[in-house]
């Protein structure tokens, strides 16, 4: 038997060793080369997500109309009662079922609403639910018109949101079922000064006095302009 010599067996050994690395490196290559392709596919998938969220978005927002102020309630004519169902209307309104006013935001503004140069009367106890014990941040006392804004947190309130309250529909052009005409007009001011747009959109000001005037041209002249609150309000 011929022996090998031992040069001979490290050489055998260091090929096999070269052979296993180049296997390694291709192997790593190989892995490598998987995982980019993974990661540029991955990378296009949410690029194209991004686009299409950002796209779809943009197209929602250009598409969809403002929310609109105007009120839902009766079409008919005056006099409007208050609801029978108080804290179904408060809800309506968006507003929440307290049970006692707050004190946080405390206004007080006046309602005068004229048709046909006669006043119509504001209801009492519009956003008061006596029976069930709610009280809205938006309510009355009384036949006054004096529209109490208590609310436990500070924010705006609407004509709007009370007009819901008393169940009366109200935009540009009608109040209940009183319609803008070729003869007839409506129009809404505050402290005397003609307001344009829709009244149901009017935030509520300590102390405003706001009228809204249905009928002629004639008879939208001489809006009132002022009230006198009551000391304490």
């Amino acid at each position: 038997m011929v022996r090998r010599s031992g040069k001979s067996a490290d050489e055998r050994r260091a090929r096999i060793a070269a052979a296993m690395a180049a296997k390694a490196r291709a192997r790593r290559r190989r892995q490598l080369m998987i995982w980019s392709s993974a990661a540029v596919v991955a990378l296009v998938v949410v690029v194209g997500a991004v686009v299409m969220i950002i796209a779809t978005t943009g197209h929602k927002s250009q598409a969809a109309p403002k929310a609109s102020p105007t009120t839902a309630g009766t079409t008919a004519n005056p006099p409007w009662a208050a609801p029978t169902d108080p804290s179904a209307a408060i809800q309506a309104a968006g507003l929440p079922l307290l049970s006692a006013e707050g004190t946080v935001e405390h206004i007080h503004a006046h309602l005068d609403v004229i048709a046909d140069g006669k006043p119509v009367q504001v209801p009492a106890e519009l956003g008061i639910d006596e029976a069930g014990g709610h009280i809205s941040p938006l309510h009355t006392h009384d036949t006054t018109g004096v529209i109490h804004v208590e609310s436990p947190v500070k924010k705006d309130f609407t004509l709007g949101q009370f007009f819901t309250e008393w169940r009366v529909s109200l935009a540009s052009d009608h109040i209940g079922g009183l319609k803008v005409s070729s003869d007839q007009v409506f129009r809404a001011y505050v402290n005397g000064k003609l307001v344009q747009g829709d009244p149901a959109a009017l935030v509520l000001h300590a102390h405003d006095e706001i009228a809204l005037v249905y009928g002629t041209t004639a008879q939208q002249q001489n809006p009132p302009n002022k009230y006198a609150f009551p000391a304490g309000l």
